[in-house]
C-alpha cells in the first residue's frame, strides 16, 4: 500500500531559472541528482529508525527513481522496503533482502503495536531532504554552467 507525497518547493526561483536555461539532457540530469540526494536523506533517516533485530530491514531499505513518472521537467522517487527473495546468478536463494514484514512493523497488526519508521523519517528529514536538493541541484547547475552564477 504506497502512500504519494507530494512535496511543493518554494523561494528556488533563481536555481529553478538556471535550471531551465540548461539543455533539456543536462537539465533532467541534474534534477535527477537533487531528487536522489533528497531521497538518500530520508532513506538515510529511515534506516536509523528501523528495529534492528536481525539487520534485513535495514539492509532492505532503497529509494528508487520511477520513470514512468519522472521526465526533463519532474523527477520521482519513492523510499521503500525490499520483498521477496531473489535468486543469485549461481540460481541460489537468496533472503537476506527480503523484508516482507515491514508493514507488519510500520503499521502493526491485531496482534502487534505499530512500531513506524518510515513516516517518521519522512516528516523529520524533509525540510533536511529539500535543503539537500537544493544544494545538489545548484551543485550540478554550477558544474555545467562552469561555476558561473
Amino acid at each position: 500500500m504506497a502512500e504519494w507525497v507530494e512535496v511543493q518547493v518554494t523561494g528556488l526561483k533563481e536555481l529553478n531559472d538556471r535550471l531551465l536555461a540548461l539543455p533539456d539532457r543536462l537539465a533532467k540530469n541534474a534534477l535527477r541528482a537533487a531528487v536522489n540526494a533528497a531521497a538518500q536523506t530520508i532513506r538515510k533517516e529511515a534506516k536509523l529508525r528501523a528495529p534492528k533485530q536481525t539487520g534485513t530491514l535495514k539492509r532492505a531499505l532503497y529509494a528508487k527513481q520511477i520513470r514512468e513518472r519522472s521526465g526533463i521537467d519532474k523527477q520521482t522517487y519513492f523510499v521503500s522496503v525490499r520483498t521477496g527473495a531473489k535468486r543469485g546468478k549461481d540460481g541460489k536463494k537468496d533472503d537476506s533482502q527480503d523484508a516482507y514484514y515491514w508493514k507488519f512493523v510500520e503499521f502493526g497488526t491485531v496482534n502487534m503495536a505499530a512500531k513506524p519508521f518510515l513516516r517518521p523519517a519522512f516528516e523529520a528529514k524533509k525540510r533536511d531532504a529539500v535543503v539537500a536538493m537544493a544544494a545538489k541541484l545548484r551543485q550540478r547547475i554550477e558544474k555545467v554552467q562552469g561555476g558561473q552564477p
